[in-house]
């Protein structure tokens, strides 16, 4: 059964760089040699991600590309712009506003802390719900 996991940011390092914690779930699902997809809310956003994931850390190397071209499906991180199509992964990050549409085992929300993101991801959560997918919520 797919599982939708929340992480509603709180800490003082992820609310000044939300995209902090992205890299660092990305940095996990590497280390467990699982391939990630992060569905991207704009091109803008993919580009800041793209950069962040060379700089966090200095001790990681996380394999990581923008998503388009013939280097896709052996990329362990892919970041995907709206309107590029991929295809599908058991575990996906998503920063877009609608739930992921395709075929996932678990996908992770992860949810800044101004008011509109945390509106925004009640939504997704009840449509995660609907859709038979179970839900949790983890405070960053």
């Amino acid at each position: 059964m797919p599982r939708a996991d929340f992480y509603l940011i709180d800490k003082p390092r992820f609310r000044e760089q939300p995209l902090l914690l992205v890299c660092e779930l990305a940095k996990k699902a590497f280390t467990a040699q699982q391939p990630l997809l992060i569905l991207a809310r704009d091109f803008e956003q993919a580009e800041a991600l793209d950069e962040l994931l060379w700089a966090f850390d200095e001790d990681a190397f996380i394999p990581h590309q923008l998503a388009g071209d013939e280097d896709d499906a052996d990329t362990a991180v892919l970041i995907v712009p709206p309107g590029i199509d991929t295809a599908d992964r058991p575990l996906l990050i998503n920063l877009r506003e609608e739930c992921p549409a395709g075929r996932y085992e678990r996908v992770l929300e992860v949810v800044a802390a101004d008011a509109a993101e945390r509106t925004g991801s009640r939504a997704r959560w009840r449509e995660y719900q609907q859709r038979g997918i179970a839900v949790a919520k983890h405070d960053m």
